[in-house]
């Protein structure tokens, strides 16, 4: 079969399309032996795959392999007294693989693509959709409330600007250029501030001096410690991940002085722990899809032969929405 292989661990300069891909054996060695099979229509091409090809993820396969986190498709085989039949469209996240033309699925993190959406927003649905909604969750956000959103153009952030507005909260999106303050607008951020400029002293007039309920911070990195700052008194911030490659470190009297929260998120731990959470995000996840309050953004879609380029995308931090590959045509 045809796939994107990453054949060494230098980043996407190590990824190249080959036709002769050996079709996937047994079952993905995360499913517990549970062995899912899915033809591939479309692939979405996220930041955990750029750490991947570079060998940094925390979730490591040795190469070669298969790039590509997340997928829509058609169910080939699944496994005895499951929840899927063969011939259902699906979504889902298999940490890898997802660029090739079959992909191993995990059951856990697998959903039935509701008909509102076609394999390219289903491709895109699941890792940003189930990670925005669980940081919100996490958060304990309410109606009325103001997040700021870091990173609010790429895929995290364009899902919870969504799902913000969908639950009645007030958003600040923090963007860097026109193109990305137009998306998040379109998503429906309430304001954007300029990552580049001074976006906290425009974040407190925004607030009336008082600051922020929750920050939402896919990005880490050196604005962290300002986003502790723009929070209210008993404010609470979410880490949800590093995209911009530092990892920071907390002051705890920061958090001491003001009451402040701050926490990480990771479903699997979670899962692990205290069963059926999961199945507990991606019920929401799926409601509000049904319903047609989220629809994945795609900022980028490419063919399979260009599945490279997808990840240079990340790399270049060019991304706008979801990089969509398009497996099937």
């Amino acid at each position: 079969m045809r796939g994107v292989v990453i054949e060494e661990l230098v980043g996407p300069d190590g990824a190249a399309l080959r036709e002769d891909v050996p079709e996937p054996e047994g079952a993905h060695p995360r499913a517990d032996g549970e062995r899912l099979l899915v033809e591939v229509h479309a692939a979405s091409v996220s930041f955990p795959d750029l750490l991947q090809s570079r060998g940094e993820y925390q979730i490591a396969t040795p190469p070669p392999f298969v790039s590509g986190g997340e997928f829509a498709g058609v169910v080939l085989e699944a496994p005895a007294g499951s929840d899927f039949r063969a011939g259902e469209r699906v979504a889902g996240m298999s940490i890898w693989g997802a660029m090739g033309e079959q992909v191993l699925a995990l059951p856990r993190y697998t959903l039935k693509l509701p008909d509102t959406m076609d394999y390219a927003e289903g491709s895109a649905l699941f890792l940003n959709s189930t990670t925005a909604w669980f940081a919100i969750d996490r958060a304990g956000v309410r109606e009325g409330e103001t997040v700021l959103v870091h990173g609010a153009a790429g895929g995290v952030g364009t899902a919870a600007l969504e799902m913000l507005k969908a639950m009645g909260a007030r958003s600040i999106a923090v963007v860097s250029s026109d193109e990305k303050e137009r998306v998040a607008r379109e998503v429906g951020a309430d304001e954007v501030v300029r990552s580049g400029g001074d976006w906290l002293t425009e974040v407190r007039e925004l607030t009336d001096g008082l600051g922020v309920e929750v920050v939402l911070d896919p990005v880490g990195g050196d604005r962290f410690t300002d986003s502790l700052r723009a929070l209210d008194i008993a404010g609470r911030l979410v880490v949800i991940g590093f995209a911009g490659g530092g990892i920071p470190t907390v002051k705890v009297n920061r958090l001491l002085l003001r009451n402040l929260t701050v926490t990480g998120i990771g479903m699997d731990p979670m899962e692990r722990r205290f069963p059926g959470t999961v199945a507990r995000v991606t019920d929401a996840v799926i409601s509000l899809a049904e319903r047609g309050s989220i629809h994945p953004r795609i900022g980028a879609r490419l063919p399979l032969a260009d599945g490279p380029e997808a990840l240079r995308i990340l790399e270049r931090r060019a991304a706008v929405g979801n990089i969509v590959v398009d497996v099937r045509t």
